[in-house]
């Protein structure tokens, strides 16, 4: 297989066809990626994060009953008009500048057959060049540059690069696990994957790093893609397709420790709301307070 020479990352695809079952009856008319962290809906975050990172080209990959994610990201001349007529010039700033964060284009999964197969949707747009994956579960802290510093690892390298984190072993099973070694004279928190896993038992596990929803790829990945068959779940798993990638060229994991809020099941949504409104200026002091006053009059740590 000829590799893609090193080039810079401006691409990314987001995939956001899943169902969102875990997050019914929220879900049933609305897509679980529109669910608001805070004030802004979840997808918005990783688009943001994209653009952080350089890019400025993002295809996210829809389903059914998804239209609300195109309209988010679309201008409201109606809403505007409102805004503007009542003088809301910080509400209208932040409904326009949706529209121009990035050139943002849709496609349709057709059917829900894995991220595997939602990635493989995307060959036409990406092409021939290297590429970007965000999970929307995955919301990442604008100050842990993880995605920046996987593109810079592509760009010296050429290799595609998977973002992974320590987690204890009884939680090893749902993520994908790889089996890592270090990269002789390359930097600590970049290691060279020998072998990833799928969900695997954790007594099988290869490590205890799991693959946390953050992915550059080459093109080379969608040739892999072809080659797979339905994997855990009856589904095509891209993890199953890294694997096939492995064995053509090498595939590095970036390793990072913090900055990264799962918004995956109901309990993780809750902890993720709550530490990014302590994060922000105009929330984060007064919802301190209040959650101070909460622990206390409700004696919570009392009942430890």
């Amino acid at each position: 297989m000829t590799l893609t020479p090193p080039r810079a990352v401006t691409k990314a695809v987001i995939p956001a066809a899943g169902l969102g079952t875990r997050f019914l009856p929220a879900t049933k008319a609305q897509p679980k990626e529109m669910l608001p962290v805070v004030d802004k809906p979840a997808i918005q975050y990783v688009v943001e994060e994209a653009v952080r990172a350089g890019i400025d080209d993002i295809l996210i990959i829809t389903g059914r009953a998804k239209r609300s994610l195109e309209d988010h990201f679309d201008r409201n001349f109606e809403l505007e008009y409102y805004l503007a007529e009542r003088g809301k010039k910080e509400e209208l700033e932040a409904v326009q500048s949706l529209a121009e964060l990035a050139d943002i284009h849709f496609v349709r999964q057709g059917e829900p057959l894995g991220l595997g197969h939602a990635v493989s949707v995307a060959r036409k747009h990406v092409g021939d060049h290297p590429f970007a994956v965000l999970l929307g579960d995955d919301l990442m802290d604008a100050r842990s540059r993880v995605l920046e510093r996987m593109i810079d690892a592509h760009v010296a390298t050429g290799s595609s690069v998977v973002a992974v984190q320590q987690v204890a072993e009884s939680e090893i099973s749902s993520y994908g696990c790889i089996r890592p070694e270090p990269l002789e004279g390359g930097a600590p928190e970049l290691v060279k994957i020998l072998d990833i896993v799928e969900k695997p038992d954790p007594v099988d596990a290869p490590s205890d790093l799991a693959v946390m929803g953050r992915y550059v790829l080459t093109p080379e990945i969608f040739d892999a893609l072809e080659e797979v068959t339905a994997g855990v779940g009856g589904e095509i798993q891209l993890t199953d397709a890294i694997g096939v990638l492995i064995g053509r060229q090498d595939v590095l994991a970036y390793c990072f420790t913090e900055g990264r809020y799962d918004i995956g099941r109901k309990l993780d949504y809750l902890e993720a709301t709550v530490q990014l409104a302590l994060e922000r200026d105009d929330l984060g002091p007064a919802f301190r307070d209040f959650l101070v006053r909460l622990v206390t009059d409700r004696g919570l740590l009392d009942n430890r």
